[in-house]
């Protein structure tokens, strides 16, 4: 019966991958796909070039040294008179994304197209100024094509020029930098935090009683029966003005009355929810290893001779390391994408990379841009995954 064991090996794999075809589809449906239409939505342009053909067919071969040729200019004419007056609407708001004015230009050149006689290098510039622009046209050349990295050039700050050539934004439009590395430095600093008041609270649970260890364990996951919006809300009645932290330090005598500490609607009002929030995925890997470790270990450092903090340094703290990194690499990610916490009680200074992305996609309706800055935060999330697993090594990771 040689193969009676192949046969059996068979049949048991062949019943595990039947088992997990559900999860499988269940990640490919609500996962992969969302975000494989997301990568492509943020190189993907289609509208332009669908209502301006002949447009993007003249401007394909344009080597933007100068203001295109009669041909140019003809051709989108021709395709501004085939466009209904909603049509036109749509495009002059795609376009617009691209380079401001744009809209009421497409939308003005397209009630006028009719009135129009050739040459219309000299009467489209008689109707509106901006046609004698080459930053228009260079606008036009990009957004009518069907595929672009206009929106991951945005992303960080650059663009296309009037010569088609990349050039950073002005001052006063760089903004997406700023917010991708406020966002890394308030995950950073939150993790730090986490990292701070989760390791004495881990210690405890794993060296308290039993009682007392399942109390402070119910305690610590008790934020997680409760609404995030709910916890965050409370955070605003407690660190507003005339809130009961305010209310305490002048008590207290530590602020006057008329001078109350704002300590929401700001950066502060950011840290303090967040680090809340996401303390307990610092403290139960944490605890999950401390647990494992015997006593003994720290008795055995005392009799050779070590005092408790050299014990602590040397012997407990190098074994906790595991989950020292499985905590951090957990509260830094999620933190990295926190939405709700920021939009509530952060205000503009406490706005991360989240906000914007979800402003882009919800009021602005630039879809382009939010897929890819949401394209870039996944990449710089992958990318630092990969630092850490090549440092730390996630095989040694203790997530609980």
């Amino acid at each position: 019966m040689p193969d009676a064991p192949r046969r059996t090996t068979h049949r048991t794999g062949r019943n595990g991958l039947l088992l997990t075809l559900p999860l499988l589809a269940f990640i490919l449906v609500f996962f992969a796909a969302p975000i494989g239409a997301m990568l492509w939505r943020s190189v993907s342009n289609p509208l332009p070039a669908a209502m301006l053909p002949k447009t993007a067919e003249a401007l394909a071969g344009w080597d933007a040294q100068a203001l295109p040729g009669e041909a140019a200019y003809a051709a989108i004419v021709e395709d501004l008179k085939a466009l209904k007056r909603e049509e036109a609407a749509k495009l002059g708001a795609q376009l617009n994304f691209d380079f401001g004015g744009l809209n009421s230009l497409i939308r003005k050149t397209a009630r006028e197209a009719a009135k129009l006689a050739p040459p219309y290098a000299d009467s489209l510039p008689k109707l509106d100024k901006q046609w004698a622009n080459q930053a228009v046209w260079a606008a036009i050349a990009v957004g009518t094509q069907s595929l672009s990295a206009k929106n991951y050039l945005a992303a960080v700050d650059l663009r296309y020029g009037a010569d088609l050539s990349v050039e950073r934004v002005a001052d006063k439009d760089a903004i997406y930098l700023m917010l991708f590395g406020r966002t890394a430095w308030v995950a950073a600093l939150v993790t730090v935090l986490c990292l701070i008041l989760g390791y004495p609270l881990a210690w405890l649970l794993a060296n308290a009683g039993p009682r007392t260890a399942g109390l402070l364990m119910i305690l610590l996951l008790l934020p997680f029966w409760t609404s995030l919006l709910v916890r965050t809300t409370a955070w605003i009645a407690l660190l507003q003005s005339q809130g009961v932290v305010n209310d305490m330090l002048v008590w207290l005598g530590l602020v006057d009355d008329k001078n109350r500490v704002q300590l929401v609607y700001n950066m502060t009002g950011t840290l303090v929810a967040m680090t809340q929030v996401l303390l307990p995925f610092m403290v139960l890997p944490l605890y999950s290893v401390m647990k494992t470790i015997p006593p003994v270990y720290l008795r055995a450092a005392s009799s050779m001779g070590a005092r408790p903090f050299t014990g602590f340094i040397r012997v407990y703290l190098p074994l906790t390391m595991p989950g020292v990194a499985a905590g951090a690499l957990l509260v830094f990610i999620l933190a990295v994408g926190y939405y709700i916490t920021p939009a509530l009680v952060g205000g503009p200074s406490g706005q991360l990379i989240s906000n914007l992305i979800a402003y882009h996609i919800q009021q602005s309706l630039n879809w382009g841009l939010g897929a890819a800055l949401s394209a870039v935060l996944l990449g710089a999330v992958i990318v630092l995954y990969l630092v850490f697993n090549r440092v730390a090594g996630a095989d040694r990771l203790r997530f609980g």
